[in-house]
């Protein structure tokens, strides 16, 4: 059974730093890409980051470009997300998502498996 786990969430003052980690396992995911997505209250959840099944290719929301730096370890199945100059406005539950195809796509309808999320809250 497929078990996606993120972990590095919690309490961060603004333009602080948060290093989000995701372990993928029950399955072999080294040629699919992967992403986090967010979810703050009342809001529709939305794409952060993704990485391809290489880990050369990255795409961005313009929210987290210049901020955020997404990459994989392809050897321990794991995605990491390096968040960086943190805004009260990045405060959500960010879910860690396994695609189903090698490259990025932006709608969660192209992954396949998501973890249980880790929150993130920024007090200004």
């Amino acid at each position: 059974q497929v078990h996606v786990a993120e972990s590095g969430g919690g309490l961060v003052q603004a333009g602080g730093s948060l290093r989000l980690s995701c372990a993928a396992s029950g399955g072999t995911f080294k040629h699919v890409a992967k992403a986090w997505f967010r979810q703050a209250p009342g809001r529709e959840r939305e794409f952060v980051a993704g990485v391809d099944w290489s880990g050369d290719i990255t795409s961005y929301a313009d929210s987290a470009k210049g901020r955020f730096t997404i990459s994989r370890d392809n050897a321990n199945d794991t995605v990491y997300l390096q968040m960086n100059s943190l805004k009260s406005e990045d405060t959500a539950v960010y879910f860690c998502a396994v695609g189903k195809f090698p490259g990025i796509y932006t709608s969660h309808l192209h992954y396949d498996y998501w973890g249980q999320g880790t929150t993130i809250t920024v007090s200004s």
